[in-house]
């Protein structure tokens, strides 16, 4: 069984030798980099919302824990539940003190 060193040699020695591996490669990590790059923005975006939202302290901080614990999943949330939730609290309390 070739060991993870050979394996990688042996996927060089054959890179260099077939350009058509070469262009899947590069095509194979410039989407990884996009990827990358979307997920950066997504959970740069949440948690500037998350930051701008109405909610008080204690409630952004905890939002901010499950977006940093759960990178993705987080962000999803917060989307998803967490700023529909902070809004329609938002409305409540102006309607609840008498603003129109």
């Amino acid at each position: 069984m070739p060991t993870t060193a050979q394996t990688a040699t042996t996927i060089a020695q054959h890179a260099q030798q077939d350009p058509e591996f070469q262009i899947w490669g590069i095509a194979l990590g410039s989407g990884v980099l996009v990827v990358l790059a979307a997920l950066v923005v997504f959970f740069l975006a949440a948690l500037v919302s998350i930051l701008g939202s109405p909610q008080g302290f204690l409630l952004k901080l905890v939002w901010i824990a499950i977006v940093l614990c759960l990178p993705f999943l987080g962000c999803l949330l917060w989307f998803a539940i967490g700023r529909g939730f902070a809004r329609r609290e938002a409305a409540y309390a102006h309607e609840r003190h008498g603003h129109s």
